[in-house]
Formats: structure tokens, C-alpha cells, sequence
């Protein structure tokens, strides 16, 4: 077991002496470990930064050549004269070791924290980037409080989890977060999905990157094309108002085909199409059952359930839902009868920022009871008749 508290010079000839998981210690290694570990000692005790650099390079050579060889009570020896010694030299030197250790399956953890909380990124740069001996908490720290620089370093590592890029998500720069969306090793909570897609509407960059990940849940994908491609419209409008509706149509059709990809690569939405067609051949797809998949955030179910009971493409009915705007969602739910919270569940199932005011939703609840289902069922119908004369002009 590896442990960080000082050793005393009987501890350090007893754990020459212990064998490792291959077998005993080679006496070699353990000699010449010893008396490295004895110069050490020595080093840090005197002022001579050269001396010290000198004696850490060896030290290190020695470990990164034998570090399989080594017992956990030699690693731990290491680590607690390394980690002492780090402190003692310049940052140069910090930086060169630090180089070293970064991708050794054995580097010594406690010295590996230090070198990745420096504030030289020249130091903490290479350990952030590719060391395994840091854990989660380091990561974190060193995110929290460290340069945006030390932020960048993690963003490359090979693999990061879900807590890491949370922060690297909230505090990184531009560059941080292209980054990190970039690495497919990243993994994002739904705060991370939700704050990608958020910082994505003024960064095409960043929006490209999202939209390449295949992790990224659909809705979200939806509600960062939705908000890109009304900013495109208007880009289109303004350079030539004579082909406005030309533009809609063709920004219409874009969307149209990459849902339909992202439809037909999802095996979350074909097994909720299965389940949900199953209900309604049962006749026992209500207005119940919709608001239970929409309190429970099953968005591609409430999808299929709308499509099926408004008799409205898939596409349709998710543009609807990610809009910005409510209006169209809400005649929708009055045409077919969903009640105001089943209604206001879906409303909150577009996974903003941040949730509306209790103001918005006041509003938003005034408005629906207003409504009329005559007038409802009246648009309805005409949003079918313009699908199905999208769909016949497509297949012409």
C-alpha cells in the first residue's frame, strides 16, 4: 500500500528489502535507490539549486527506468523525498521533471499533485495533459483556481469526466471550451450538455464541434440548430429580401434532413417510436401518458406521442417543442385536449439555461386558457396541409 508520511532511514532499508508483486526487489535497483534516496536527503538540506536539479535528474532516471521493479514502500519513498525536493528546485527544473514523470504509469502521486497545481503552467502543463496519477480532485482544483492555460492542459487529456468538464465548461475561455467539445474523450453531464449548446449560438465554431458529437442528447442538438439556422435566416434576409421565402424554404429543408439523420441514427428514438406506436394501436396513448413521458423528460417519446396524435411529421413536432417561442407547441396541445400541466411539463422539457420565470409561465398559462380548441383544431389542420405539401414537392 502506498503511503505519503515521512519514512525514517530504518523504514527506507526495511522497504529495500520487501518484495514486489514479481518477486524480490533486485538488490541492484534497491541499493542504487537507497543511495539516491540518502543524496536526496542531503540535497534538499543544501542551498545548491544545481546540486538538487543534478540529484532529482538521476533519481528520476533511475525510477522511470525500474518503476516496474519497484515496490510500493520504494514508490512511496520516492514520492515523499521528490515531492520535498520539488519545492527546493527552480521552475526549470520543475518543468523538465515534471516532462519527464507526465506519462509514466508509476509516477509518484503526491509529487505528481504538486507539479500539477504549480502556477507555471510550463511546470503543471505536461501532468494536466497526459498524467494518470492525478485523481478527480486535482483535476477539479486545478480547474477551479488555476490560469486558463491549466484549463486548456486538461481539456487534452485523454479521458475526462463528467464532474471536470463541468467546470472546465463553466470557467474556460473560448479556447477552453472549443477544446473540450473537441475531445472525444470528454465526457458532459446534462449541465455540460445544456451549457455547450447555450455557448454554441454565438460561437459557429464551437456550434460545428457540438454537432459532430454523437453523445450529445437529441433535444439539445435540436435547440442549438433551431436558434443557429433563425440566425442564418436573418443573415439570408437582410443580404436579399427578394428570396426570403426561397431562403425559409431551403433552411426549412436543411432541417428537415439532418433531423431526420439524427432520427435514424438514434437507437433511443427507434426503441420510444416502438413503444409509443405500441400504446397508440392499443389505444392507450392519452393525454396521460404523455404528460408521465414529459415529467419524465423522455423527449423522444413526447415526440412520437404528439406526431401520432396531432397527425404531424416527427420533425414537426420537435421544432415545435425547441422553439424559442411557445405559441406553436401551445396550439398543439389545446387541438388535442392536454390540460395545462401536461402542456407546461412539455414547455419545460426544452432544457434551457436556465428555467422560465414564474412570471413567463404565468403568462404562458394565461395564454393557453385563452385559447380556443376550435381555433386550435383550425391551425392544426393547416400545419398538416403544409406538411403534406412539403412532402409531396420533396418527393417530386
Amino acid at each position: 500500500m502506498r503511503h505519503d508520511q515521512t519514512l525514517t532511514a530504518g523504514q527506507r532499508q526495511a522497504g529495500g528489502a520487501a518484495p514486489n508483486a514479481g518477486g524480490e526487489q533486485p538488490d541492484g535497483v534497491a541499493s542504487a535507490a537507497k543511495s539516491l534516496i540518502d543524496e536526496l536527503e542531503d540535497a534538499i538540506a543544501r542551498t545548491d539549486l544545481h546540486h538538487r536539479a543534478a540529484v532529482m535528474r538521476r533519481l528520476t532516471d533511475l525510477f522511470l527506468s525500474n518503476g516496474t521493479g519497484f515496490s510500493d514502500e520504494h514508490i512511496a519513498m520516492f514520492d515523499e523525498v521528490m515531492s520535498r525536493l520539488v519545492a527546493a528546485i527552480d521552475s526549470s527544473a520543475r518543468a523538465q521533471f515534471g516532462d519527464l514523470i507526465a506519462r509514466s504509469p508509476h509516477a509518484p502521486v503526491k509529487t505528481s499533485r504538486l507539479l500539477a497545481l504549480d502556477d507555471e503552467i510550463k511546470v503543471a502543463g505536461p501532468i494536466l495533459s497526459h498524467s494518470k496519477a492525478l485523481d478527480e480532485a486535482t483535476l477539479i482544483e486545478g480547474a477551479r483556481t488555476k490560469s486558463q492555460s491549466h484549463l486548456f492542459a486538461i481539456s487534452l487529456r485523454e479521458t475526462i469526466g463528467e464532474a471536470v468538464t463541468d467546470v472546465l465548461l463553466e470557467r474556460g475561455d473560448t479556447e477552453v471550451v472549443r477544446s473540450t467539445a473537441n475531445n472525444p474523450g470528454a465526457k458532459f453531464s446534462e449541465f455540460g450538455h445544456t451549457t455547450l449548446v447555450h455557448r454554441s449560438r454565438d460561437d459557429s465554431e464551437l456550434a460545428l464541434r457540438v454537432w459532430m458529437r454523437s453523445d450529445v442528447p437529441r433535444q439539445h442538438l435540436l435547440s442549438l440548430f433551431a436558434a443557429a439556422s433563425e440566425e442564418v435566416q436573418k443573415q439570408l434576409e437582410s443580404a436579399d429580401r427578394q428570396k426570403v421565402q426561397l431562403y425559409r424554404y431551403l433552411v426549412a429543408q436543411a432541417k428537415n434532413q439532418i433531423q431526420t439523420r439524427m432520427r435514424e441514427h438514434s437507437q433511443a428514438y427507434a426503441a420510444a417510436r416502438a413503444h409509443v406506436e405500441q400504446l397508440h394501436r392499443a389505444g392507450e396513448l392519452t393525454g396521460e401518458r404523455v404528460g408521465a413521458f414529459a415529467h419524465a423528460g423522455k423527449f423522444d417519446e413526447v415526440t412520437v406521442a404528439l406526431s401520432l396524435l396531432c397527425d404531424l411529421p416527427v420533425g414537426h413536432i420537435e421544432r415545435a417543442i425547441v422553439h424559442q417561442r411557445p405559441d406553436h407547441l401551445l396550439v398543439l396541445a389545446k387541438a388535442i385536449g392536454l390540460d395545462w400541466e401536461t402542456t407546461r411539463a412539455i414547455l419545460l422539457m426544452r432544457t434551457p439555461v436556465k428555467s422560465p420565470s414564474d412570471t413567463d409561465v404565468d403568462a404562458t398559462a394565461q395564454s393557453y386558457a385563452r385559447l380556443q380548441q376550435k381555433t386550435a383544431m383550425s391551425a392544426m389542420h393547416f400545419y398538416r396541409l403544409r406538411a403534406r405539401a412539403e412532402t409531396q414537392l420533396e418527393a417530386g
